[in-house]
């Protein structure tokens, strides 16, 4: 089984789709066993090798399936590269999905424009979603974010000889074609991002340093980052199976800064992507993160975003055209949630809500699901599958489209209808009359 597990992230697609057929069939045959199911669990936000993370299309749907996921959801930022893999590694194992893409976009003709948004480096820089993108629609959002994967390549270069005045000195330095590319997929049409950069000086550093008290004296006395005691003890473990993850999250937390180069080119006007999802049918979300204390992930230290102005971010998102609002359970308290959730209803904006998958220490299983005030978000998962069915057969008929809003007034009544299509017709491609 585990040649087979590994063959999930071969450099060809072929051979990791042909890894998922020989696991599946291992699985009918009662070779494997999936987790036991205690409640229905979805994710709609799980990043592939094609952005960043340690799984590719086929490895995260395999890893969403035998954790017991019901449906899962591809994520990537600035790429749908991984989505067709992603699809057929759904048919193959008969299970669900839903596809969609990040992007970091540019809220400056907005009241947000001298806010802290969601991104803990940049004002005015929003990340959102890009749920529900029809199939037949993946080329158009592709030649969309293909010069912003340009101009973000550019940036990734400039900060990368920032980053190396600073690791030079100590032998660190590193090479764009070298050390960079080879670790993404954007030969491919994926992504590269800041984390492909600290995760190729984590692994320089490991080569030189080795693993425990040398590499996390380097971090204290040499690049002045300062550990909290959980961290350093993951960072003294030589055992540590995620290791160069975890280091990548600490890199992340508090270097960042020293060499990062604020977006421009790279992020669209928020308007022109809100545009691209409705001249699609794709459903456009505002991505939730909400001040951090102790980041769950290890990679964002503890910052204050929208919670200070709440009520004027949902007025403006508002007021620009977003349909949905996604949100993380395991990254925000109860607190949090509730205030959220009361201002979607109030808004009217469709939840929807996943884990942000782009690390091998996190689960695809949010426990916090098993709580009934949050069953909206299965039914959403649901409905999203439904929309996605049937903007895929008909560009006219998914879950925003002019008939969908003539039709239902209310949006409990447009989510059960589209949740009954994705729970009856998953992956039959059935043209289905509004």
């Amino acid at each position: 089984m585990h040649g087979w597990v590994e063959q999930l992230n071969a450099e060809e697609r072929s051979k990791r789709l042909e890894a998922l057929k020989q696991l599946y069939r291992m699985y009918l045959e009662g070779e494997l066993e999936k987790l036991p199911l205690d409640h229905e669990y979805v994710n709609n936000h799980i990043h592939t090798t094609y952005s960043f993370s340690p799984y590719s299309p086929s490895k995260a749907l395999w890893m969403a399936f035998i954790s017991g996921l019901s449906t899962a959801g591809i994520m990537d930022h600035d790429s749908v590269g991984g989505i067709s893999e992603f699809i057929e590694a759904g048919e193959i194992l008969r299970m669900p999905v839903t596809v969609g893409m990040e992007c970091r976009v540019d809220m400056s003709a907005t009241r947000l424009a001298e806010k802290r948004i969601n991104n803990p480096d940049q004002k005015g820089i929003a990340y959102m979603a890009v749920h529900g993108i029809p199939h037949n629609c993946l080329e158009k959002v592709s030649q969309f974010i293909k010069p912003y994967q340009e101009y973000r390549n550019h940036r990734n270069r400039e900060m990368l000889q920032t980053l190396n005045k600073i690791t030079a000195q100590y032998g660190m330095s590193l090479s764009f074609e070298r050390d960079i590319e080879p670790i993404s997929m954007s030969h491919d049409d994926g992504s590269i991002t800041e984390r492909h950069l600290l995760y190729a000086l984590a692994l320089r550093m490991i080569s030189i340093l080795g693993r425990g008290e040398k590499l996390v004296l380097f971090l204290k006395q040499n690049l002045q980052i300062s550990l909290n005691a959980r961290l350093e003890a993951i960072l003294l473990d030589s055992e540590n199976a995620y290791y160069a993850y975890d280091l990548l999250g600490v890199l992340k937390s508090d270097l960042v800064q020293k060499f990062y180069i604020p977006a421009t080119d790279e992020c669209p006007a928020v308007s022109d992507v809100i545009a691209l999802c409705e001249e699609i049918g794709a459903i456009s979300a505002y991505a939730y993160l909400g001040d951090v204390a102790d980041s769950v992930t290890g990679d964002k230290k503890a910052q204050r975003f929208e919670d200070d102005y709440l009520e004027l971010l949902f007025e403006e998102i508002k007021a620009l055209g977003f349909r949905g609002f996604t949100y993380m359970l395991s990254r925000n308290t109860k607190t949090q949630l509730e205030r959220v959730q009361h201002l979607c209803v109030r808004h009217g904006l469709f939840q929807i809500s996943g884990e942000d998958i782009n690390s091998p220490r996190q689960k695809f299983i949010c426990g916090a699901m098993k709580d009934e005030s949050f069953s909206n978000l299965i039914d959403s998962a649901w409905a999203l599958i439904g929309h996605e069915i049937t903007a895929t057969a008909d560009g006219d008929l998914g879950m925003f489209s002019k008939a969908a809003n003539e039709k239902f007034l209310a949006l409990e009544d447009r989510i059960r209808y589209y949740k009954s299509i994705g729970k009856d017709l998953h992956g039959a491609g059935a043209q289905i009359p509004v």
